[in-house]
């Protein structure tokens, strides 16, 4: 496509003074989006002018074309725009990818010079609250160091370094920051101590709560054992079967069950005698079979097949169970309507979850005429834990009903109630960085 400037008159860009003479003309080879799957290239002649002008020091200037393509552009501005956003939606090597197949040739390299030139980086002001912490390179290799502005939510600055020489230079060039938020590390302390000593130094909103989360969990494992006891003794409602299920499985089922039961036995028999003829360590041997360390020496000590326990597990939709078998019983049988039903009580659960719980219930039915016994809920400290800081309101009915709190004395009661307040202030954006340290120093 041949293009050519027929402008008359043309801005002088230092001083703005139309020019009318021209000095020489010259070509620009110009690569466009495409059209209809067929590249395009624009052969653009363009224009230099004289310019006498007494109060400016340009003599000769290259006419400018703001809108088609940038100085010393070899893209039109429409197709460097398109590459631009596919850079900063991509990256650099997923976003060349794509660019290939949409047609656009550009190497990861250039995607990312062509988001550097054309689109700067803005001056950021100096904040008052910023927030210091680490971001992966590679995770469990090398890290480097991101500063935040909590105030605008925007990033001040990305370090390719987690370093407190290069941290307490960065602090340096942007001064009177009055709080500094960071992890319980060491590096962010120290440099800020060092370029900030000034600002208020404070725990960021994540640690805190994992601080808090870990000391509730030595809190609440001092009664773990009444804990376990507790819920092996607390049954959801139903009678527990009394025999086994009268009727018989199918016969895909029990094919399927015979079949991995005969290869767990082989393997228990391989393990045994791979152990006694070589002696080898446990290592040894799941290297050589290709299982895991555990198993081996599970099998390894076992004088006896070890017959595998049929897994039971828990359903979100178990703790309303008394209400489902009740709806059942009333004839009601759409999972839609009762998924709707315990929405209206405060249920986190998919649609999917109930009709799975539904189909299981049915099938136990058909096989055994009553309902399975119900695994009791479980009561380990990081599920109690998560119970106590959840902020749903469903999270305080299912704590209730777990048998730990039963078992809570008056000073874990004290502590329970501590961490709620702190969890619910340190998740609300009002609360300051110097309150949610101190309600969370309280409850620990």
């Amino acid at each position: 496509m041949r293009l050519k400037s027929c402008r008359a008159c043309v801005p002088c860009p230092a001083c703005g003074t139309c020019a009318r003479k021209v000095h020489s003309r010259y070509k620009r080879r110009l690569a466009d989006l495409l059209w209809d799957g067929v590249p395009v290239v624009i052969q653009l002649q363009t224009r230099r002018f004289f310019f006498v002008e007494p109060g400016c020091r340009r003599k000769i200037f290259t006419e400018p074309l703001p809108g088609t393509v940038a100085r010393y552009g070899r893209r039109s501005c429409r197709l460097g725009e398109a590459l631009r956003w596919l850079t900063l939606a991509l990256g650099g090597r997923a976003g060349a990818r794509l660019a290939e197949r949409l047609g656009l040739v550009a190497s990861r390299s250039t995607l990312l010079r062509e988001l550097h030139h054309r689109r700067p980086v803005p001056p950021v002001e100096a904040p008052r609250v910023l927030g210091i912490d680490d971001w992966a390179w590679r995770k469990g290799h090398r890290y480097g160091t991101i500063l935040c502005d909590l105030e605008t939510r925007k990033v001040v600055d990305l370090l390719p370094d987690r370093d407190a020489n290069s941290v307490a230079a960065c602090l340096q060039q942007h001064p009177g920051t009055e709080i500094i938020s960071r992890d319980g590390g060491g590096i962010y302390a120290e440099a800020a101590r060092r370029a900030a000593p000034q600002a208020v130094q404070v725990a960021d909103r994540w640690h805190l709560l994992r601080n808090l989360s870990e000391a509730l969990c030595r809190a609440i494992a001092q009664h773990h054992r009444l804990f376990l006891q507790a819920a092996r003794a607390n049954r959801l409602e139903g009678p527990a079967p009394a025999s086994p299920p009268d009727a018989p499985w199918s016969q895909r089922e029990l094919l399927v069950q015979q079949a991995n039961r005969q290869r767990r036995y082989e393997r228990w028999d391989q393990v045994r005698e791979l152990f006694l003829k070589t002696s080898a360590s446990d290592q040894e041997l799941a290297r050589q079979l290709g299982i895991d360390h555990r198993t081996v020496k599970k099998f390894r000590t076992a004088e006896v097949y070890p017959e595998a326990k049929p897994r039971v597990r828990e359903s979100i939709v178990d703790h309303h169970a008394s209400y489902l078998d009740r709806r059942l019983k009333e004839g009601c049988r759409s999972s839609t309507r009762l998924w709707h039903e315990l929405r209206e009580q405060a249920f986190q659960g998919q649609r999917n979850s109930v009709s799975y719980w539904l189909q299981q219930r049915r099938s136990y039915r058909t096989r055994a005429g009553r309902p399975p016994e119900r695994p009791a809920l479980r009561a380990s400290p990081r599920q109690v834990v998560w119970l106590i800081l959840k902020a749903a309101p469903a999270a305080k009915d299912m704590l209730e009903e777990t048998p730990c709190a039963k078992h809570l004395d008056c000073r874990g009661t004290r502590v329970t109630s501590k961490a709620r307040s702190t969890a619910s202030s340190s998740s609300n954006d009002k609360c300051t960085a110097e309150q949610a340290s101190t309600s969370c120093a309280c409850a620990c």
